[in-house]
């Protein structure tokens, strides 16, 4: 099956050098063949990097598999259940990424260059793990987790889904955090989080919007 990149916004575009590295490392002689996706509406161009662009409207979930490169948690929801019930959806672990034989990763995840997941850790459908995000030991982690570049995440954590974690955040262990939270840039979690809205800073605090 082709792969289809369904989003065409800077995720998109790096989840085809993702795809594009693990063609490398396993000896490809060839680009692999993937187009992006977008809502038809959204249709203003018929490449991006070289490669197709289709609009929504002509996706076939006989031709393509799909990886669902949307970065924020619901709208990735969204699409993800937008998509006909027969949609194959594709795992991507970039090759330098470590993730242990003790790793579940659900499936439509997308771990990028750098991550390290290490043992016990069972991670959610359609996660998005970006740069440098380190997960601990024994981690349970929900559906449509998302981090951004640089997260760490101590041991012992379980996390609801759609859970984001901005730039350089960090979680550390034995923190349970339910649905629906966002984690600002460079923000701590040394609490448990209980209530769905966005925290930010060190100390952690709710946002009031």
């Amino acid at each position: 099956m082709k792969h289809c990149i369904f989003g065409a916004g800077g995720f998109g575009r790096e989840t085809l050098t993702c795809i594009i590295d693990i063609e490398l490392a396993n000896d490809g002689n060839s680009e692999p063949e993937v187009v992006f996706m977008v809502d038809d509406e959204f249709y203003t161009t018929d490449t991006i990097m070289n490669f197709p662009v289709i609009k929504r409207s002509e996706f076939d979930p006989k031709i393509y598999k799909v990886s669902v490169a949307i970065g924020d948690p619901k709208k990735r929801r969204a699409a993800v259940e937008s998509l006909p019930q027969e949609t194959v959806f594709a795992t991507i672990i970039h090759p330098s990424a470590i993730i242990s034989q003790w790793v579940t990763v659900g499936e439509g995840s997308i771990i990028t260059a750098g991550v390290i997941a290490t043992c016990g850790i069972s991670i959610g459908d359609h996660t998005h793990l970006n740069l440098q995000t380190t997960i601990g030991h024994d981690c349970k982690i929900g559906d449509y987790f998302t981090t951004a570049p640089g997260t760490n995440i101590s041991g012992n954590c379980t996390f609801g889904d759609n859970v984001y974690f901005g730039t350089n955040a960090s979680a550390k262990d034995n923190i349970a955090i339910c649905n629906d939270v966002i984690i600002g840039m460079g923000a701590v979690v040394v609490k448990e989080i209980t209530e769905m809205g966005v925290y930010v800073g060190n100390p952690l605090r709710q946002l009031d919007i």
